[in-house]
């Protein structure tokens, strides 16, 4: 007779736990996912403006470093002091003549 008891306890438990307890947790882990603050749509558009941006300028840096190293290649030793100077490859000095 005990065990039938605590046999129902426990598919009770089970039941109670499967269909109010995990539908519970679920509905309060998406609750505070929708509340989570997101990138909007504007904040989007300015990173990949600011990512653009950011390209552009590092790719003048590049072109302004080659060309000063093609016309002086000890440039960066006399304004960096304790630095090695930015050796250009091969393909890169023809670019640059």
């Amino acid at each position: 007779m005990e065990e039938e008891i605590m046999g129902m306890m426990m598919g009770g438990l089970a039941i109670i736990t499967l269909f109010i307890g995990l539908p519970w947790l679920i509905f309060h882990y998406m609750t505070k996912w929708k509340q989570a603050k997101t990138l909007t749509d504007s904040d989007e558009q300015l990173l990949d403006q600011l990512h653009d941006a950011a390209r552009r300028l590092d790719d003048r840096l590049c072109t302004i470093e080659r060309i000063m190293t093609a016309e002086n290649p000890n440039w960066r030793q006399q304004c960096l002091p304790g630095r090695e100077p930015h050796r250009l490859l091969p393909e890169e000095n023809e670019r640059v003549r």
